[in-house]
């Protein structure tokens, strides 16, 4: 572990597609790094998660969020703006980590305040090396802010 690191970060993984997740989970799990993964399905869930609202009065306050954009009864884009927006919320880093390539999608997740904007890769070769890296990078390299106690 990178000196400085905390023992255990906590991410949340905001994805609708259960093959994502557990790939995600199962790649994530052979990483070197100390974290917990929290995965819910969709926006709504990711804001009560969030704000600790109902079955979340007991979650862990996220390190790093990463975000699928297409997600049902509520976007990835209405859960960027919401999270950006809330000053108890708005440090977590955003990882948008989506299947779209069209540029509107990039610029605008940039603009609600995305920290990074990573396209999912169609092979399984691919997507556990952007998994793999991101977690190196976000959870290894990179200084996260402090939490803040709510």
């Amino acid at each position: 572990m990178i000196a400085g690191m905390k023992s255990k970060a906590e991410v949340l993984l905001v994805d609708d597609n259960p093959a994502d997740i557990d790939l995600t989970r199962e790649i994530l799990s052979k990483c070197k790094l100390h974290f917990h993964v929290n995965a819910v399905n969709d926006g709504v869930e990711a804001i009560s998660y969030l704000h600790r609202d109902g079955n979340y009065a007991d979650a862990p306050a996220p390190d790093l969020m990463v975000l699928d954009l297409n997600l049902p009864r509520k976007d990835g884009r209405a859960v960027l703006r919401e999270l950006k927006s809330d000053p108890h919320l708005a440090k977590i880093p955003v990882i948008v980590f989506t299947t779209s390539q069209a540029s509107s999608d990039i610029s605008r997740s940039y603009e609600l305040g995305a920290n990074c904007y990573l396209r999912k890769p169609g092979n399984l070769h691919d997507f556990a090396a952007v998994v793999q890296s991101m977690a190196e990078f976000w959870l290894g390299f990179a200084s996260l802010p402090h939490k803040e106690k709510r």
